[in-house]
C-alpha cells in the first residue's frame, strides 16, 4: 500500500477563531486529513514574537485547539499537539539558524511589515520564519497549505533544507507548498471589502465561533448590504449581499443560483433572517461539541498522543542533524 503524503498546519493562537476561519480554512484542513497523514499543531511559541498576556494565551492555546476538533479535525486521521511541548523543535531550529544567513531570513515580507519603523523588534520577529522551517522540517512534511503571504516561508524552508542536504548529506525532504482549491473568502460584516479577520478591532464585523446565538443574529441583520433590496451575487457592486450568499451557501445545502432564485422576491430583512438563523444553528451545534471536549479528559489524551509522536519524530531528526554536524562523542 502507497504511504500517504504528510501535509502540516500550523495555527497561531492570537485573536479568536472566526466564521472567516472556519469556512475559509478549517472546513479545508478537514478535507485535507481524508486525503493526507496530516499533522496540526499549536504555534504558541510563534505568537511570542509579539508581547502577549501569559494567561490569556495559555487559554486561547487549549481553546483553539478544542475548537478545531470541534470543527471536524479528526484525532484518527491528524496527530495534533502543542508546539512548545515539543522541546527539539527549538533545538531543530538553531541547527537550521546556523545554516541560514541574514539576508534571507531579513527578506521575509512579515519581517519587513513588521520591524518598519520599529527599532525595538524581538529577535524572535527574525529568526520565528526559521522556527516555521523546523515545524516543517522535522517530520519530513512533504506539503504545507498555505496562501500567499506564506508561500515565501515554504520556500525559505526548501531552501535550507535544500543547503543542508547538499553540504551534509540527505536529511530532509524539500517541502511543497500546497495550493489548494481555496474556501470561500468570508468578508467583515461591517465592510464587506476586508477580509473578516480573528485579529480586527472591530468586534461587530466579525463573527467568532465563541459568539453566543444572540450576538451572531444581531450581527448578521446589522450586517451592511446595499439600498435595491435585490438578492444577487455581485462582488463588485453588492459586496454585503454576495458576502451573506458565500455565508449561506457554505453553511447550507443551497448553491448561490439556488438561493439567489429562493430569495427573488423577497427583501433583505427575510434573507438576513434566513443566513441569521443557519449560521447561529450551524455554529451552536459546533460550540456543543466544544462544550463537551474543553474540560474533559479526551482533549488531554489526544494532546498527550499528538506530541509523544511529534516528539519522537523530531528526536530522531534532531541526532541525525547532530550527528551530521560532528555534535557527537563517538
Amino acid at each position: 500500500m502507497k504511504e500517504k503524503k504528510k501535509v502540516l498546519t500550523g495555527i497561531k493562537p492570537t485573536g479568536e477563531v472566526t466564521l472567516g476561519n472556519y469556512i475559509g480554512a478549517i472546513k479545508q484542513m478537514v478535507k485535507l486529513q481524508n486525503e493526507y497523514e496530516s499533522y496540526i499543531f499549536v504555534a504558541d511559541l510563534h505568537a511570542l514574537t509579539i508581547p502577549q498576556n501569559p494567561k490569556e494565551l495559555k487559554e486561547r492555546i487549549k481553546k483553539f485547539i478544542a475548537m478545531y476538533i470541534a470543527c471536524g479535525i479528526d484525532p484518527d486521521k491528524s496527530t495534533i499537539y502543542i508546539q512548545s511541548e515539543n522541546e527539539y523543535i527549538p533545538a531543530i531550529s538553531y541547527l537550521l539558524e546556523c545554516s541560514t544567513t541574514y539576508g534571507e531570513a531579513s527578506r521575509m515580507i512579515q519581517f519587513k511589515e513588521k520591524s518598519k519603523n520599529n527599532a525595538n523588534f524581538s529577535v524572535g520577529l527574525l529568526t520565528y520564519p526559521i522556527l516555521m522551517a523546523a515545524d516543517i522540517l522535522y517530520c519530513d512534511t512533504d506539503l504545507v497549505p498555505v496562501g500567499i503571504d506564506q508561500k515565501q516561508h515554504v520556500e525559505l524552508a526548501r531552501n535550507i533544507a535544500d543547503r543542508f542536504n547538499k553540504k551534509y548529506g540527505e536529511t530532509f525532504i524539500l517541502p511543497q507548498p500546497l495550493t489548494t482549491t481555496e474556501g470561500v473568502k468570508i468578508k467583515d460584516l461591517k465592510d464587506p471589502l476586508k477580509k473578516m479577520s480573528k485579529s480586527e478591532e472591530s468586534p461587530t464585523g466579525v463573527i467568532s465561533m465563541f459568539d453566543t446565538k444572540e450576538d451572531i443574529i444581531k450581527k448578521i441583520m446589522k450586517a451592511t448590504t446595499d439600498s435595491d433590496n435585490i438578492i444577487k451575487y455581485d462582488m463588485e457592486n453588492k459586496p454585503g449581499i454576495s458576502n451573506l450568499l458565500n455565508i449561506a451557501t457554505s453553511l447550507g445545502n443551497l448553491s448561490i443560483p439556488e438561493l439567489e432564485k429562493k430569495f427573488e422576491n423577497c427583501g433583505y430583512g427575510e434573507f438576513k433572517k434566513y443566513v441569521a438563523e443557519l449560521t447561529s444553528s450551524h455554529i451552536e451545534n459546533i460550540q456543543k461539541k466544544y462544550n463537551k471536549l474543553i474540560n474533559s479528559d479526551e482533549l488531554d489524551n489526544i494532546l498527550n498522543k499528538g506530541i509523544k509522536k511529534s516528539t519522537k519524530l523530531a528526536k530522531e531528526k534532531y541526532e541525525l542533524m547532530k550527528k551530521k554536524l560532528g555534535l557527537c562523542r563517538n
